[in-house]
């Protein structure tokens, strides 16, 4: 008696810190803020002097011509003699009172956010692909409701096969959006699948649908051919679909 081999697979791997994109511009206001706090009008000032020599020295080193750091320290050193000068006499410069600043940590707070959260998409889709990966394997795929997002779970396996169709979960789904199954129970649900799936489920859906009114109790195996035409031909199966919804209204 031989023991079943199971399919290996690798765990996922844990969710990577999202890293902050390298900005030499960003690093160099940074840096003049850091030096420039407490700084009264006078010292920024002389600060900004000493800014525009060292940028009058780089300008003769041509290796330097692309440069952004240097610029961007010159510009935050004026910027702030400026916001000192419309201030009250004897006036520091505090970046946590600073507009300009505050304005800036929290459009990179809400950028790593956002970086977090695709992390977090990312890694639900992968799981969600094994899930479905595994229904496959034990063959209890048709048995199985889809649930909200599993249209993308679908695109992971297709670009885990290297784009290659994947039939019979499209068919799967495609079953399931024409019954009203899982998530398609939901109105919103199955309008939003008219821009997350490809046009051949949706004409397969479409066509079962219509297939399913003219002959109710139909056996999903009986409808094979209707995912092969879809597949093939999916305006046809539209077409076709299309068609049929006449018949229906013709007969009633």
């Amino acid at each position: 008696m031989t023991t079943p081999r199971r399919t290996l697979r690798r765990p996922l791997a844990p969710l990577a810190a999202p890293r902050e994109p390298v900005d030499p511009a960003r690093i160099g206001r940074r840096v003049v803020r850091r030096r420039a706090k407490g700084m009264d009008a006078g010292a920024v000032a002389a600060a900004l002097e000493d800014a525009r020599f060292d940028a009058r020295q780089d300008s003769r080193h041509e290796d330097l011509a692309d440069d952004v750091r240097g610029p961007a320290e010159l510009a935050e050193w004026e910027r702030i003699a400026q916001l000192l000068a419309d201030a009250a006499p004897g006036t520091v410069y505090d970046p946590d009172t600073d507009d300009v600043v505050q304005a800036e940590l929290a459009a990179e707070a809400a950028a790593a956010a956002a970086r977090e959260a695709e992390l977090r998409e990312a890694a639900r889709v992968a799981a969600r692909a094994d899930e479905l990966q595994a229904l496959r394997e034990l063959g209890t795929l048709e048995q199985t409701e889809p649930r909200d997002g599993d249209e993308a779970g679908r695109g992971e396996l297709t670009r885990r096969a290297g784009g290659y169709i994947q039939a019979d979960v499209d068919a799967w789904l495609a079953h399931a959006l024409a019954a009203h199954l899982g998530h398609y129970r939901d109105p919103a649900a199955r309008e939003e699948a008219a821009s997350l799936l490809m046009p051949p489920v949706l004409a397969h859906a479409t066509l079962l649908a219509e297939l399913a009114r003219l002959v109710p109790g139909a056996d999903m195996g009986q409808l094979a051919f209707a995912g092969r035409l879809a597949t093939s031909e999916p305006e046809a199966a539209g077409a076709l679909a299309a068609f049929l919804a006449r018949v229906e209204e013709t007969q009633v």
